[in-house]
């Protein structure tokens, strides 16, 4: 019987380097012989492709409301396309955004947290949620010379990052200080990861 893979998702602003570093420990994890899937939100299916053309396009926002079951079919999307066949498969996924953007994001539009988390309640738990934290600032200073989606305003930020530092108090994320050059950052990273593969091995 395979031995159920696992899950870890990374959350933070734009800017705040994940791309980056899930992919240096994407790179890691694959070298170390391990198989690795890596994969984001909104996803590449049908209902994540039109959120991203609506991410990137600018225009008016839609109601938070609105956004935040747009996410949710696209989580559950997600799930049963992506996420869940490869857990079943022994893999390891790592996700660049889950369902703590939804809190986040849609929770900054002033959307009731409680309502969006009851909107995800089919959704997988990750074995280890990472939040790689930076200022507001400093996330939007990195994001100069790129094209903005409707989410990179000052503003929604600044509120973005306060509901994603109360969520890591309440011990539900855990906080990377990732105002750091990128080897110590990625240390840490790998370091979270690696006591969790390791306590898969010793059970």
């Amino acid at each position: 019987m395979v031995r159920r893979g696992k899950f870890i998702a990374f959350e933070g602003l734009d800017g705040s380097g994940k791309s980056t570093h899930i992919k240096a420990l994407c790179m890691k994890l694959r070298h170390k012989g391990l198989d690795v899937i890596q994969t984001s939100e909104p996803s590449k299916g049908r209902i994540g492709k039109f959120i991203r053309e609506y991410v990137e396009r600018r225009e008016i926002r839609l109601p938070p409301e609105i956004e935040a079951l747009l996410f949710a079919a696209d989580r559950l999307d997600h799930v049963k396309r992506i996420i869940e066949p490869a857990l079943e498969m022994g893999k390891i996924v790592v996700s660049d955004r889950y369902t703590y953007s939804s809190l986040a994001y849609q929770g900054a539009e002033g959307l009731n947290i409680e309502w969006i988390d009851e909107l995800n309640k089919f959704a997988i738990k990750p074995d280890l949620n990472i939040l790689l934290d930076v200022p507001s600032e400093t996330a939007l200073e990195r994001m100069k010379g790129r094209r903005k989606t409707i989410f990179e305003v000052d503003t929604i930020q600044q509120k973005v990052r306060n509901i994603y530092l109360q969520i890591a108090r309440k011990g539900e994320l855990v906080k990377i200080d990732a105002n750091r050059p990128f080897q110590e950052v990625h240390t840490n990273v790998f370091l979270l990861v690696n006591n969790l593969l390791n306590k898969i091995s010793s059970e």
